[in-house]
C-alpha cells in the first residue's frame, strides 16, 4: 500500500511543482494564469508551451540583467573619467609645489615619507610658503 501512495504523491508533487511554475511565469510575463493552466492529462504541446514561456522569462531577466549592466557600466566610465582628471590635476599641482619648495622642505618631505610619521606642524618660518604655491597655480601659467 505504501508503494502506490509513492507514485501518486509524486505526481501530486509535480503537478503542484508545474502549477507554481505557470503561476511565477504569468506573473513575470504579465498573462493570465488560466491560460497557461495544466491538467494532470499534459500533452506534449502544453510542455512544449511551458518551455516557451519559460524561454521568454528568461530572455525578460536576461534583457532586464543587460540593460542594468550598461547603466552602471556608464556611471563607472564616468566616474573613471573624473578620476583620470582629477589626478591629472594633482599631479600638475604636485609638479608646481616641488618646483617652489626649498630642499629643506623636500628632504623633510622624503623623511616624513619614510618614516610613515604624518606632516608635522611646519616652523613659522615655512607655514606661508605652501600656501603662495596654491595661490600661484590658479593664476596664470609661465
Amino acid at each position: 500500500m505504501n508503494a502506490q501512495c509513492r507514485p501518486v504523491a509524486m505526481d501530486l508533487g509535480v503537478y503542484q511543482l508545474r502549477h507554481f511554475s505557470i503561476s511565477f511565469l504569468s506573473s513575470l510575463l504579465g498573462t493570465d494564469n488560466s491560460s497557461l493552466r495544466l491538467d494532470s492529462s499534459s500533452s506534449g504541446a502544453s510542455v512544449v508551451a511551458i518551455d516557451n514561456k519559460i524561454e521568454q522569462a528568461m530572455d525578460l531577466v536576461k534583457s532586464h540583467l543587460m540593460y542594468a549592466v550598461r547603466e552602471e557600466v556608464e556611471v563607472l566610465k564616468e566616474q573613471i573619467k573624473e578620476l583620470i582628471e582629477k589626478n591629472s590635476q594633482l599631479e600638475q599641482e604636485n609638479t608646481l609645489l616641488k618646483t617652489l619648495a626649498s630642499p629643506e622642505q623636500l628632504a623633510q618631505f622624503q623623511a616624513q615619507l619614510q618614516t610613515g610619521s604624518p606632516p608635522s606642524s611646519q616652523p613659522q618660518g615655512t607655514t606661508q610658503q605652501p600656501a603662495q604655491p596654491a595661490s600661484q597655480g590658479s593664476g596664470p601659467s609661465a
